[in-house]
């Protein structure tokens, strides 16, 4: 695909007026105080995967609805002190993975939790983590977007973005991990997650969103067919009679808000060509950010954006964030 959103001289001032509910942060409060009436319980069993260079810890810990999450702590071996902590999530339809799949961020010496995905973890990747049985009680159009829309407190990623607090949470527990200087990052669906953990827990030295999904629906539905941003078409297009609650559930969804919010210095990448996550709805995102922040373009790519060039970046980044 082409250039096919808005030219970048206006994607720079694109700062679309949000969709927020008023009790937005009652809501996320109310969330976040009943999962934390579980105790986290973080546990950290060690793998051996026969890598000489990296430690590797099987996590658990408790997330939504005391429902135990699982993901992966990489530790660079030889660590003398306490380590500056990366939390990444996954893209839409993967899981945490299998430990050497994730190399990088441990072996530029950083402590580095991957998040499984509650429920997914079967497109791309493998994951461990189950859903429980979605309350919302309505159908939903295949996939993950349409669970329990019709209302905030049964929708699918409430329990995503619950989870990845508390995976922050379990991060700082451990006790190679430096609890002042811990960042977010994922791409696509885990660049949604990251600006959602980032607007919700925002004693985070920094935020990383790659190519970010789960941005200001209302113009990623007029602009793209393409799936995940699809399914949540498909549903309307069968339940005409939906569209206002649905738009009303996902305000309480959209990294717009979240990003408003957030306090973590912030690096974003756009790829210019992506039709999966459109560059307006990612621009829209940034540049509500409410903290310092830059972006990384990359004129011709699609959501693959940055690809290995954008780690590069995000490696610069931190080592002059945290030395």
């Amino acid at each position: 695909m082409a250039f096919f959103d808005l030219p970048q001289i206006e994607l720079e001032r694109y700062r679309p007026e949000r969709r927020e509910a008023p009790d937005f942060d009652a809501f996320w409060s109310s969330t976040l105080t009943a999962a934390r009436q579980y105790p986290l319980d973080a546990t950290f069993t060690p793998v051996d995967t026969g890598l000489t260079t990296l430690d590797v810890f099987d996590v658990t810990f408790s997330g939504y609805g005391g429902q135990r999450v699982k993901g992966w702590l990489v530790l660079p071996v030889g660590r003398r002190e306490k380590l500056a902590c990366v939390v990444e999530y996954v893209g839409y339809g993967g899981g945490r993975g299998l430990p050497t799949e994730r190399l990088l961020w441990g072996s530029a010496g950083y402590a580095h939790l991957i998040m499984d995905t509650r429920g997914q973890g079967s497109a791309w990747s493998v994951g461990d983590t189950p859903d429980m049985p979605a309350d919302g009680g309505n159908p939903f159009f295949p996939g993950f977007m349409t669970q329990g829309i019709l209302n905030p407190q049964t929708y699918y990623y409430r329990r995503v973005f619950t989870d990845a607090v508390r995976a922050i949470e379990a991060a700082r527990s451990h006790p190679a991990v430096d609890a002042a200087r811990v960042a977010v990052m994922g791409g696509s669906q885990g660049g949604g997650i990251a600006l959602a953990a980032g607007g919700l827990e925002t004693n985070l030295a920094a935020v990383l969103p790659d190519v970010p999904f789960l941005c200001h629906y209302e113009r990623a539905l007029a602009v793209t067919d393409s799936a995940p941003y699809s399914e949540i078409g498909n549903y309307l297009k069968v339940h005409r009679d939906h569209i206002q609650p649905v738009f009303n559930t996902l305000s309480y969804f959209d990294g717009l808000n979240f990003a408003a919010r957030a306090k973590g210095q912030a690096l974003f990448s756009v790829g210019l060509m992506d039709e999966i996550c459109p560059p307006s709805t990612v621009y829209a995102a940034y540049n509500h950010y409410a903290a310092r922040k830059s972006i990384r373009v990359y004129a011709y790519n699609h959501h693959e954006g940055g690809a290995a060039f954008h780690d590069r970046e995000k490696i610069a980044f931190l080592r002059e964030l945290w030395g």
